[in-house]
C-alpha cells in the first residue's frame, strides 16, 4: 500500500460526522447489549449477544471493543470492592491476547476477577467464553491507578 492510501485510510472518517456524536458515546455503544449475570465481592460476570456495530471488517468481535470490555467490566469489578462508579482510577496499562474470533449475534460471557486492588493499584484479570462451548477467545488484564484520597 502507497503512503497517500494509508493516509486516505487513517483519514476516511469525516470530522464532522464524528464532531455530531454524543459525549462519552463510547461507553453505551459497546455496553448496549451487555448483561450482568453475577456479582460478588470482586468479580463481576456478564453476558452479552455480539452486535453487529461491533464487528471488525473480518465481521469478527473488533478487538478495539474487546479492549474496551476490558476497561468497563474490569472497571466494575473495582466497584464490587467498595469503589464509586466515578473513582475507578484511571488506566496504566491494558493488554488483550486475542486467541480466537467471535461473531455475530453469539453469546458470550465475561468475566473480571479482582486480583489485586490496593490503595494506589488495582490490577484486574478479564476473560471472554464463548457461551456455547466454554472456550476462551480472549484474555485481558487491566491495571489501573487508583487516586489516593486525601485524610484531610
Amino acid at each position: 500500500m502507497d503512503l497517500e492510501s494509508v493516509k486516505k485510510y487513517l483519514e476516511k472518517g469525516s470530522s464532522s460526522s464524528v464532531d455530531g456524536l454524543p459525549p462519552r458515546f463510547l461507553e453505551p455503544l459497546v455496553m448496549g447489549s451487555l448483561s450482568v449475570d453475577h456479582i460478588e465481592h470482586g468479580r463481576v460476570i456478564c453476558s452479552m449477544k455480539i452486535p453487529s456495530r461491533l464487528l471488525n471488517s473480518g465481521n469478527s468481535l473488533h478487538g478495539g471493543a474487546t479492549a474496551a470490555l476490558v476497561d468497563v467490566v474490569g472497571s466494575a469489578a473495582i466497584c464490587s470492592v467498595g469503589y464509586s462508579a466515578g473513582n475507578t482510577g484511571v488506566s496504566v496499562e491494558i493488554n488483550v491476547s486475542y486467541l480466537d474470533a467471535a461473531y455475530v449475534d453469539e453469546e458470550i460471557e465475561i468475566e473480571a476477577k479482582a486480583l489485586r486492588v490496593g490503595k494506589a493499584v488495582a490490577v484486574i484479570s478479564v476473560e471472554f467464553r464463548k457461551k456455547k462451548t466454554g472456550k476462551i477467545f480472549a484474555q485481558g488484564r487491566h491495571t489501573k491507578y487508583l487516586a489516593i484520597t486525601s485524610k484531610m
